[in-house]
């Protein structure tokens, strides 16, 4: 992959961007983050990688969220992501954020997933060399290991701070008490637990269930993933399931998950977004920020312009209590649904 070596960054980029500080650590994070899970492998145009990743960072996007197994096929998507940084953002690798996972199956055999010492650091040095870089700003445990010992994951952790090669460390997908483990844990190693990584949207709502009080209790970052459900909080499944979308390719989204009372749901949630003059994509947005322990929100994009339409999310008012209200009554219509 070639990146133009006459790109140069917006002068006025950090002007109009929101940032809210990770827990109570030192470092801001944009309330919009670009993550690069889905349409950045090699299945897809490396010319449009180059123009989303430049045009978030013109737009004052900071941070870029990776993991090892992001892109078809499994690390492309940091390859393609160090690609650009060689190129077009070489002289900005200080202004950035860059974070990686390790978790999920990444190579065969015994240690090519879960939370081993073993996994955890190959998997990071591994991506450290697609990245082409020295350290990723911050390092997550990407799901928790049934069978390793917590002790055994954070202390990995804990080291890969000490020998310098991630400056934060955090967990996601790791449910509210194993998180306070988490923290105790790494206190007593004198590495503080920085950030958690989870599942959040106006479809998922299980932080709420102790797993923010958890975080803003003890100083933790909250960066909420999915926060569009996979695109069911967006225009495309108003009328219905489309051809050529993700649900109805079975990816991500599982095929059958539309029923009335979802449609019905979203179109109620549509109305309110209009009549805060936004789309429904932005007014998911806005109200997974209206909670100030979650620092940054994770939105993939397959195009400049959908990016844009989601950082238009931070230029909306704030929510009422009447607007809160009516969101509320509408989302107990699909509590407990698995989707």
């Amino acid at each position: 992959m070639q990146s133009s070596s006459t790109f140069v960054p917006d002068g006025s980029r950090y002007d109009d961007m929101r940032y809210r500080r990770l827990g109570t650590s030192g470092l801001l994070l944009p309330e919009i983050s670009l993550g690069l899970w889905q349409n950045f492998g090699d299945d897809g145009p490396v010319d449009r990688h180059r123009a989303i990743i430049t045009h978030a960072f013109d737009r004052g996007v900071t941070h870029f969220d990776l993991a090892n197994n992001y892109g078809v096929p499994a690390g492309s998507a940091e390859s393609n992501f160090g690609a650009v940084l060689r190129g077009d953002l070489r002289h900005h690798r200080d202004e950035l954020i860059i974070s990686s996972k390790a978790g999920y199956r990444m190579w065969p055999g015994p240690y090519g997933e879960w939370g081993s010492r073993k996994y955890l650091t190959a998997s990071l040095d591994q991506s450290l060399k697609r990245l082409g870089v020295d350290y990723v700003d911050i390092f997550y445990s990407h799901r928790p290991d049934p069978d390793t010992p917590l002790e055994e994951t954070v202390g990995a952790l804990a080291d890969i701070v000490a020998r310098g090669k991630a400056l934060y460390v955090g967990v996601s997908n790791y449910d509210a008490r194993r998180t306070e483990e988490a923290i105790k844990l790494l206190r007593d190693l004198r590495v503080p637990l920085a950030v958690h990584q989870p599942r959040y949207s106006m479809l998922d709502r299980g932080p709420e269930e102790g797993l923010l009080d958890v975080l803003g209790a003890n100083g933790v970052g909250c960066v909420g993933f999915s926060p569009l459900a996979q695109g069911l909080l967006t225009s495309r499944y108003l009328d219905g399931t489309p051809s050529g979308s993700r649900m109805a390719r079975g990816e991500t989204l599982k095929p059958g998950v539309m029923n009335d009372t979802l449609l019905e749901t979203l179109r109620g949630l549509d109305a309110v977004a209009r009549e805060r003059g936004q789309t429904l994509a932005q007014t998911a947005l806005s109200w997974a920020l209206r909670d100030r322990r979650v620092t940054s929100l994770i939105v993939g994009a397959s195009s400049v312009e959908q990016f844009d339409d989601s950082l238009a999310a931070l230029r909306g008012p704030s929510f009422t209590a009447e607007e809160l209200a009516r969101v509320d009554g509408l989302l107990s219509r699909v509590a407990g649904m698995n989707l």
